[in-house]
């Protein structure tokens, strides 16, 4: 009930990208049952049904990764202050953004499973003179329990992958976690560096008072003896601290803290050494790792590909539309060539940024090279896929006019399905981040940067990706194309 109030009174653009969710679940649904009426039209070719279901996974695949996108986006389940205490913690929030995931995924599946189901005439009789009916039976009866369990997997595929991918996470470094499932004395948290012994904490100013040692001897140094103070006593005696704290002073600072000191009155020295630190502020800290690997899986995807132009001996299925044989090595190829783009992205922009900033970069350069380096891990990886996405779509229309194949219309459904969810994802990637750093952009606008220069550099971060990306994207295209044209 309540992922269902949340869902009515979401901002309209909340609700858009949910409908979007929705009409992309449809599709791969529709996909999905095509593929269940191939499987029946066609009982002597299991391979090539099998192949046209394992086909379907590329649109489930960016349907979930669309869902995932867009759970994340959803201002109505993000973490507030005060929610834990009426019982939205963390955790609660992250089953409403399944559910709601789950909810819009249902109902697209429930949608495809009309269509198709008015497609095949059963509910108003044949459409479209029955030219449909080739690839969806209908003149076989439709397996309910089949066509039901293919729909579900597209609302439990996105549940559970929403589910894990908010999932809340501690975000203290490893050792720091470490150290933290040991409990000390009174449940304190963590341990201390020398062991204590029993009756410690009960000496009181033993842990809060340190005597400064002795150069010169290593050992403790004397006090200082002045005019009406009373004579040392041994550090954690009750003595100490009576004679402390009754004298109206204060327990005496940690050595480890740091102690302010101001230079003398008249001297200039201080004032006249030049400020240690930059002037602009340091670059991100976190640089993503990914980029050797990346082009390490691409390379290999590209590999698979060009070894799939190799003459078998043995007949494999066809890709739809008699692209080629050799089929899984393609697809291999191109799974791999899919992920190499995607672990790669994060690096890429990481590295356009960088070269924005190169040489003398004035404040729009600047600018747009920090905010290229701080969106590079969000931005990257959705970026990569449409630049996977636009080779395979590229190499494909390149196909059409030079060969033979003919592309059907489920071929050019899931093309522009696929292409469709890369694209809003990383539209909706490229929303997140822009609502990421409102504040800072607030804080420019603060201090009278002017809206245009904002502007300016979003306009130059587009073009600067565009720049790397639409070469990489025609590269790709063309090493991958080769394969395909036997």
């Amino acid at each position: 009930m309540l992922a269902l109030r949340l869902t009515r009174g979401a901002h309209p653009a909340v609700q858009l990208r949910r409908l979007l969710v929705a009409v992309a679940a449809a599709g791969t649904g529709f996909l999905l049952l095509c593929a269940l009426g191939y499987a029946m039209s066609h009982p002597g070719n299991p391979s090539g049904s099998a192949l046209r279901l394992a086909l379907c996974l590329t649109p489930l695949a960016a349907t979930v990764h669309f869902a995932v996108a867009v759970a994340r986006t959803d201002p109505g389940t993000k973490p507030r202050g005060g929610l834990s205490a009426i019982g939205l913690g963390p955790f609660r929030l992250m089953a409403v953004s399944a559910t709601t995931t789950a909810l819009s995924c249902t109902l697209g599946s429930l949608l495809a499973l009309l269509v198709f189901v008015d497609l095949r005439g059963d509910l108003t009789g044949t459409p479209f003179d029955g030219a449909a009916s080739v690839f969806l039976a209908a003149d076989q009866p439709l397996p309910v329990p089949a066509a039901l369990t293919l729909l579900a997997l597209i609302p439990a595929t996105a549940s559970v992958t929403v589910a894990l991918v908010l999932l809340p996470r501690d975000a203290r470094p490893a050792a720091a976690r470490a150290v933290a499932r040991h409990y000390g004395r009174f449940g304190a948290y963590g341990r201390t560096v020398a062991r204590e012994t029993f009756g410690t904490y009960g000496r009181f100013g033993a842990r809060s008072r340190t005597r400064p040692t002795d150069s010169r001897t290593g050992g403790a140094a004397p006090e200082p003896k002045t005019g009406g103070t009373p004579p040392p006593q041994p550090a954690g005696s009750r003595a100490a601290w009576a004679a402390q704290v009754g004298a109206g002073g204060t327990p005496h600072a940690r050595a480890s803290e740091p102690t302010p000191t101001t230079p003398p009155l008249g001297d200039d020295s201080a004032a006249a050494q030049p400020n240690p630190s930059p002037d602009h502020s340091p670059a991100p800290s976190t640089v993503p790792a990914g980029l050797p690997w990346g082009v390490a899986v691409l390379t290999a995807g590209l590999a698979v590909q060009a070894y799939a132009t190799r003459a078998s001996a043995t007949p494999a299925p066809r890709l739809p539309g008699g692209l080629a044989t050799g089929a899984p090595a393609v697809l291999l190829g191109w799974v791999l060539t899919t992920l190499g783009l995607a672990v790669a992205g994060p690096g890429l922009v990481y590295l356009c940024g960088r070269l924005l900033q190169a040489g003398r970069p004035g404040a729009l350069r600047l600018l747009s090279g920090r905010v290229l380096m701080e969106e590079a891990t969000r931005i990257g990886r959705p970026l990569g896929i449409v630049c996977a996405v636009g080779s395979g779509t590229y190499a494909m229309a390149a196909l059409y006019e030079t060969s033979t194949p003919v592309f059907g219309p489920l071929t050019t459904f899931g093309t522009l399905l696929v292409s469709g969810c890369t694209v809003a994802t990383l539209l909706t990637a490229a929303v997140e981040a822009k609502h990421a750093r409102a504040d800072t952009t607030a804080a420019l606008l603060r201090l009278g940067a002017p809206a245009a220069m904002l502007r300016s550099a979003a306009a130059l971060r587009v073009g600067a990706l565009l720049a790397l990306f639409v070469p990489l994207t025609l590269i790709v295209a063309e090493l991958a194309a080769l394969p395909l044209a036997r």
